[in-house]
């Protein structure tokens, strides 16, 4: 278009854009643009965190090793916590309280470091969870990742952990009686089970502990009051006798001894398959998946919101 100006000149004035009317929307669709930090589709959002895998395994070996590194004994110490809670335990319960009932020592002290390493597990994922991205700002805002990357990491370092001290475990069990078998083989799923639950834990309270950071100080009163209702320090089936078989079924399909037990039937010899609830291995399977896949929406749904403000 032109037109003529008062001098007798040409002017030609500018051309319409052809973006020219669009909204915001319709311009951001136009030329691919999106929300920074939006939510992906799930689909996608496994995808990223698959591809993010190498990432994951690095920081989880870099945790567990910076975890012990201004202590003098440093990764040693990986065992030795454990060691002495149940120390402490056995004392308490098993000296003291007698908790032990119906159980002989060679069956006793495996059946505690057992229960004390496995809880353990379970525990310090949680712990570890809850401030995986309040206490990672730094690097959630910093960079563009999957956020479950975080959580998901930390579990994977509480499992390392966990086969770290298992060599530990075994020398235990041994040292009292029992030998290598085929039912230790059942470790394998067990700890696949268990490292599933843990996860999607992990993820629930990492969700919770962004956005209420005062959740970890409250957490260590309510992992302790689990701990004491899962039969860490005494058989259930054995403590409980004479109560109600529903209540007694309801503390054994607790998640926590479900595991617990299912790694002491697998690896001590006195333990056998009558201190197990009925069905032990579906309703192990039902809490892994259940927790690990409610768990894993329930963190992404809040994708978009971790660290901002």
């Amino acid at each position: 278009m032109s037109e003529t100006t008062h001098d007798g000149g040409v002017a030609v004035s500018p051309r319409p854009s052809p973006d020219e009317g669009l909204t915001a929307p319709q311009l951001a669709a136009k030329y691919g643009l999106t929300v920074s930090g939006a939510r992906p589709g799930l689909v996608d959002y496994v995808r990223q965190l698959w591809g993010r895998r190498h990432f994951i395994l690095a920081f989880s070996q870099a945790k567990l090793t910076a975890q012990y590194s201004q202590a003098k004994l440093g990764q040693l110490w990986q065992v030795a916590t454990p060691l002495l809670n149940a120390a402490v335990y056995f004392f308490i319960f098993g000296v003291i309280l007698k908790a032990s009932r119906g159980m002989s020592r060679d069956v006793y002290i495996p059946f505690l470091v057992t229960g004390v390493f496995v809880f353990t597990f379970t525990q310090s994922s949680i712990m570890a969870g809850v401030r995986a991205i309040s206490g990672n700002l730094g690097l959630v805002r910093a960079l563009h990742f999957p956020r479950a990357s975080l959580p998901i990491s930390f579990a994977l370092q509480q499992l390392q952990q966990l086969l770290f001290s298992m060599t530990v475990l075994f020398l235990i069990v041994i040292g009292f009686g029992s030998y290598p078998s085929l039912s230790w083989l059942l470790i394998v799923p067990v700890l696949l089970l268990q490292f599933l639950f843990n996860t999607g834990l992990a993820l629930i309270v990492a969700r919770m502990g962004a956005k209420t950071p005062d959740l970890a100080q409250l957490m260590p009163f309510i992992l302790r009051t689990w701990m004491y209702t899962s039969g860490v320090m005494f058989s259930i089936s054995k403590m409980m006798e004479g109560r109600s078989e529903v209540f007694v079924r309801l503390l054994q399909v607790n998640p926590a001894a479900i595991y617990m037990d299912l790694m002491r039937f697998a690896l001590i010899d006195g333990y056998g398959s009558s201190n197990l609830p009925p069905h032990v291995w579906a309703i192990a399977t039902f809490w892994a998946v259940v927790l690990f896949a409610g768990g894993f929406v329930y963190f992404w749904q809040a994708e978009e919101r971790y660290g901002r403000g």
